[in-house]
């Protein structure tokens, strides 16, 4: 599988390519955000590792630049350890995000967990789930609300089916954590609140009367249908 790496460090970029290629990928590389949104046009892509911190067109660009047009996996790193960077970009399409310094197995891991939930298939081929105004096709990952396809990326996408095909059922936040990122996900139930809100956000459109995924207060999160009044 083919990774894109977006860092300014030297360093950092020919420690990736070193330790990616040891793995088994292949390795692009891409020192600012504009040449990283050149390659990233040019190349099929499985995968972008995404300093946040670059010369020119920055992270949070390149990201939502990506997103706009695409569900391609994005890890972003970040040389602060802070909350707000990081729901910042889980809030802009990120699938994870990893802070520096960090260990390289980490990272593998990481990219590991992503490319899990990005090929996991259905177990059933023609697994299709209905709703007024909502139809998730697990086959194809498309989710339609309202008769209109939207934009969704690969985590919410599992964490929307992770939901909707137990309708009713109270999931916690720890336990959305291991079935959607992974047992071996190293990272804080903020999370799962962050990617839930961009899902209602997608999901709760003009076009629809209803909302889906509620809040059980204190405990977590479920997949209900409720009109809109």
């Amino acid at each position: 599988m083919k990774i894109l790496v977006v860092d300014d460090d030297p360093g950092i970029r020919q420690l990736l390519q070193i330790t990616l290629q040891v793995e088994g990928y292949e390795v692009i590389l891409a020192e600012d955000g504009k040449k990283a949104l050149e390659i990233e046009a040019a190349h099929p892509i499985d995968l972008v590792i995404l300093d946040l911190m670059l010369p020119g067109i920055d992270g949070w660009q390149v990201c939502k630049q990506i997103r706009a047009k695409s569900n391609l996996p994005i890890i972003m790193l970040t040389a602060k350890d802070d909350e707000i960077d990081t729901i910042m970009g889980l809030k802009i399409g990120a699938d994870d995000y990893i802070s520096k310094p960090f260990s390289p197995r980490e990272l593998v891991a990481r990219i590991e967990a992503v490319l899990r939930r990005t090929n996991r298939q259905s177990e059933d081929s023609n697994a299709l789930l209905t709703f007024p105004g909502l139809i998730i096709d697990q086959t194809r990952r498309i989710v339609t609300v309202g008769g209109q396809e939207i934009e969704i990326s690969p985590t919410e996408f599992d964490l929307l089916w992770e939901l909707a095909h137990r309708p009713g059922q109270v999931y916690n936040r720890d336990v959305l954590l291991d079935r959607v990122w992974g047992l071996d996900y190293i990272g804080t139930t903020r999370t799962v609140d962050v990617h839930i809100k961009r899902l209602r956000s997608k999901l709760e459109k003009d076009q629809t009367r209803y909302s889906y995924v509620q809040t059980v207060w204190g405990v977590g999160y479920k997949f209900e249908v409720i009109p809109i009044d």
